[in-house]
């Protein structure tokens, strides 16, 4: 099937928006090609700051409607209690109230980003999209992350190059009871580096209150030249900060 195939067969659509390459090129796609579409963003406390900022722009670049909608996500014990198959519980929560959402509005198709290289075996929230009965049309029509890569650079959105972004709840170790004082503190460390130039990192907390600084292979030796700054930051939030000499 072919992208402008799938938006003839809908061509009203609700999208679940994140401001990332893929949901980014999906509602620009369905904008171009006629469709009534409406971007739904669920602003949770897995989420930094700059995906809203992000999600408002790209936005704002191709004029589509966006709602945005908090979420406690917290309050559903079994995300809060971070087991292995969170991202499951966590998208279903999400995907829930995105319905309810999209709904109220009229719509009765629900979109979101997969692509094709997004392995259901690797990712435990495929499972609820499917449940939910949530529609891939990237990945149902064989797109690559690569493939939204260059089309979006075409198309002239400036999310063409925006590095791929896990939230936040992903750099608390599994079985760790995830709290509002530890993902503050993740986008706090998260924030330092961004604002020193890093890009594609993650700052994951080991217990029992270190930080694992992981970055590219190109910017190993910009952590050291940035050792300072960074240390003097991330030291009230970290009992001891360490790099991962494994690059990302």
């Amino acid at each position: 099937m072919l992208l402008h195939d799938f938006f003839v067969k809908y061509p009203r659509l609700a999208i679940a928006f994140s401001g990332g390459v893929d949901s980014s090129y999906l509602l620009y796609a369905a904008k171009t090609a006629g469709c009534h579409v409406h971007a739904y963003f669920i602003k949770s406390r897995f989420q930094p700051q700059f995906e809203l900022d992000d999600a408002v722009r790209l936005t704002d670049q191709i004029g589509a409607p966006l709602t945005v909608e908090a979420l406690d996500i917290l309050s559903f014990p079994e995300v809060a209690r971070n087991p292995a198959d969170r991202c499951y519980h966590c998208k279903t929560s999400i995907l829930r109230r995105l319905w309810e959402l999209a709904r109220s509005d009229g719509f009765e198709v629900l979109c979101d980003g997969s692509n094709a290289n997004d392995d259901e075996t690797d990712r435990p929230g495929m499972r609820a999209l499917r449940e939910q009965e949530v529609f891939s049309p990237l990945r149902d029509c064989g797109l690559t992350k690569d493939d939204v890569r260059r089309l979006s650079e075409s198309a002239g959105l400036f999310t063409h190059n925006k590095p791929s972004y896990a939230c936040l709840a992903t750099r608390i170790p599994t079985g760790t009871t995830i709290t509002e004082e530890l993902l503050d503190k993740t986008e706090r460390a998260e924030k330092t580096l961004f604002h020193l130039g890093f890009s594609d990192f993650r700052v994951r907390m080991l217990p029992p209150g270190n930080a694992l600084i992981q970055v590219p292979q190109a910017q190993l030796e910009k952590v050291l030249t940035h050792r300072d700054e960074i240390t003097e930051s991330l030291q009230p939030d970290y009992s001891n900060i360490m790099l991962d000499l494994k690059p990302r």
